[in-house]
């Protein structure tokens, strides 16, 4: 049976536990009931854009790229905190399916769900003016899984560099779009308060880097544009619905490097995912690529929905009002070849977390994918989205 963590004895923290499920409650708040427990548990990897503890300087404390600590031996379960790429007993997927068919049971009813969804911008803001940026952690595998979004990865050529430039020149810098000028251009959709901006700006120091970040939280890039780490001339901080199809994104086509979408995509409906990887395709340099990381499907907050929660198959929404789908490789694979990309990686993160103090195992799904634009893409015209 998959052991999940079932109780919580704080009485300080008690009274919130009503506002937003355990699971979420835990990521927050583990860090200050148990500060020696030994415990690495996270909702979404995040890094405090205040204090900006992670820099170029701290990265070689990194952990490993995932998959390389393996649990050969049950008996040894409680020497480290987590284990990779954990296989799951017939019992476990078993008990997994059968919890999620119980959970799924009794989905909301259809006036419910439209409010979930016309209010959903509403409920991202109540939860960034709660939590604002108290309770974050480094995203310490960011440049291991990532080396694109690091400076060794931006390897064009003083050419290229020169050639931009020059053009840059001929038209008398008229062009008034953030990031025009650079050489290695970033967009992170679903920034929240810099969890993955100010990590890439601290560590990345090239010129020719130009960071773009959008959520649809207004207060969230509020707190992003607050922030001491937040240079204009290096980054531009937007607020974007991904899930609307009639708004636009202010870059030019087939202008940007890398899209990093971080657990981001499970928060729009499902329907709507197609159209909103098809638009971001769009973007793209031909041989640009998307990286991805979401949750996958049995991931544990899955498994720890109640009846009532359930909006669709493997689409919930949390105590908050925030929403979240839990998917398969496949059906990101197909999101992503649909929209014309490439396939570079598409893996399972199945990751066993441990609390070594309380001896309780905590099982964790999470997808990682890379998907690139071909480089024989057609060409299409350097304008704005419609």
């Amino acid at each position: 049976m998959i052991s999940l963590l079932t109780r919580v004895r704080s009485k300080h923290f008690r009274p919130l536990l009503g506002r937003i499920p355990l699971i979420d409650w835990l990521a927050l708040y583990w860090p200050r009931l148990l500060p020696a427990a030994g415990w690495s548990y996270t909702r979404a990897f995040l890094v405090s854009p205040v204090t900006g503890t992670t820099s170029a300087s701290g990265m070689e404390g990194r952990r490993p790229q995932f998959g390389n600590r393996h649990l050969r031996d049950p008996g040894q379960v409680f020497q480290h905190n987590a284990w990779d790429n954990v296989q799951w007993s017939e019992e476990q997927e078993s008990a997994a399916r059968k919890k999620v068919l119980e959970n799924s049971s009794q989905p909301l009813p259809p006036e419910q769900q439209e409010e979930y969804e016309t209010k959903a911008s509403n409920y991202w803001d109540d939860f960034y003016t709660i939590h604002e940026n108290k309770f974050f952690k480094d995203r310490q595998w960011l440049f291991t899984e990532f080396p694109e979004l690091s400076s060794k990865h931006m390897g064009q050529s003083d050419i290229d560099r020169e050639q931009i430039q020059d053009s840059n020149m001929d038209r008398g810098d008229e062009s008034k779009d953030p990031g025009s000028s650079a050489t290695y251009r970033i967009l992170e959709v679903g920034c929240g308060v810099g969890n993955t901006v100010f990590p890439i700006l601290q560590t990345n120091n090239d010129p020719g880097l130009f960071v773009y970040c959008c959520d649809f939280s207004s207060t969230a890039v509020e707190i992003v544009k607050s922030s001491p780490n937040y240079d204009p001339s290096r980054c531009f901080a937007f607020v974007h619905d991904l899930s609307d199809e009639n708004s636009s994104y202010p870059i030019p086509e087939e202008s940007l490097d890398v899209i990093v979408m971080i657990f981001v995509l499970s928060a729009i409906l499902p329907s709507k995912m197609q159209e909103a990887i098809t638009r971001l395709s769009k973007l793209l340099k031909p041989g640009g690529c998307i990286l991805l990381r979401d949750y996958g499907r049995y991931d544990m907050a899955q498994l720890r929905f109640k009846k009532g929660r359930c909006l669709s198959e493997n689409f919930y929404v949390r105590g908050d009002g925030t929403r979240v789908y839990f998917f398969t490789q496949d059906e990101l694979g197909h999101l992503f070849t649909s929209a014309g990309l490439e396939k570079v990686q598409n893996t399972v993160d199945r990751r066993l977390q441990v609390n070594r103090g309380k001896q309780l195992t905590m099982y964790r799904v999470w997808i990682q994918c890379k998907y690139r634009r071909p480089s024989n893409a057609p060409a299409s015209p350097h304008d704005t989205l419609p």
